[in-house]
């Protein structure tokens, strides 16, 4: 596909619309075209601010005349306001006027927008929020990152089909290792729940057992595999844990003129370290399960996070990840557990 369009939620996020322009003009190209859906007049003023980007002739704006606050109920508010921009943002999907969907703002109205309108793909019995995080064997996808706070059995089993697929279409592993999320390696460690999704992943390849939460920053595994509200407590937890660090080092390479010789030096190598750890720079978290693409980013997320979550989603539409995935889980005996 030479030329993908991405419909952005520009109302989405705490900075709204300022920073969701901005990161969409930084993405936006020749071969990429951003849709700025939201309130055309205060997108207006923000591109004023950007004139001299290269991206601005690269943008359309979709006006929409209501917005889903951070604060409100997601799913009931996506129903309630079908003129809502990131309600808009998917329907763009859904008409075929956009290849994918990106929001930075109220996770529950994305994932109920597109569930509503991008359609779950199928043979999907719920879809899931994968994350990709930095770790110490690259990168790891983590699912559910949010999509379900309970999960069944054949829930878990399906997000690590899910999650597999998207390891090796996104980080290029060929065979991924999956492990299930617990408090223990052994099988008959953790929920009544747990314990079961343990039988049930025994023939998805490449799963090794039960991994524990130690094991997400080292990288033992390619695929971690747990219910939302684990997955999202765990990525909220590293995300926070690596912000805290770096604060810490700071503080430290500047107790004292030792410390701030020894910090100049450690400057670059520390720089690189914290642009890996960056939530920012690793793009938005893709739901995994509909029938396009669709990425939500950090609503807290600055414009380079918003340019980055833009051309997660670029790249989805190029590599058709989401086709891919449906292909296999149709074609994987017992994909689908309906």
């Amino acid at each position: 596909m030479s030329r993908v369009r991405v419909a952005l939620d520009a109302m989405g996020g705490d900075d709204a619309p300022r920073t969701a322009v901005h990161g969409g003009l930084l993405a936006a190209s020749p071969d990429l075209t951003v849709l700025l859906v939201g309130d055309q007049v205060a997108i207006a003023e923000e591109l004023t601010r950007h004139e001299g980007l290269p991206g601005r002739g690269h943008v359309v704006v979709v006006h929409a005349p209501d917005r889903v606050t951070g604060s409100e109920d997601g799913a009931r508010a996506a129903r309630a306001k079908p003129d809502s921009s990131v309600v808009l943002a998917c329907r763009q999907v859904k008409d075929g006027a956009a290849d994918a969907a990106v929001s930075m703002g109220n996770t529950g109205a994305m994932m109920a927008a597109s569930v509503m309108h991008i359609r779950r793909a199928p043979g999907v019995l719920r879809p899931a929020i994968a994350t990709v995080i930095p770790s110490g064997g690259g990168y790891t996808v983590l699912l559910d990152a949010g999509a379900n706070a309970e999960a069944k059995p054949e829930h878990l089993r399906q997000f690590a089909l899910m999650g597999r697929l998207l390891a090796q279409t996104v980080l290029g592993r060929p065979e991924p290792t999956i492990g299930l999320l617990s408090i223990g390696e052994e099988p008959e460690r953790g929920t009544e729940m747990v314990q079961a999704a343990h039988q049930l992943l025994r023939d998805v390849p490449g799963f090794v057992g039960n991994v524990e939460g130690r094991d997400i920053p080292r990288g033992t595994v390619d695929v971690v595999v747990t219910d939302g509200f684990t997955g999202n407590v765990a990525l909220k937890l590293y995300e926070s844990a690596a912000g805290f660090l770096f604060e810490e080092m700071r503080a430290a390479a500047m107790s004292s003129v030792r410390a701030k010789v020894g910090g100049a030096l450690l400057r670059p190598a520390l720089r690189r370290m914290r642009d890996r750890l960056d939530p920012d720079l690793y793009g938005g978290a893709m739901l995994l399960g509909v029938r396009g693409p669709a990425v939500i980013g950090h609503g807290s997320g600055n414009e380079v996070a918003v340019r980055h979550a833009v051309e997660v989603a670029a790249r989805a539409v190029r590599e058709n990840v989401i086709g891919r995935i449906s292909a296999e889980l149709e074609r994987l005996p017992g994909a689908a557990l309906a």
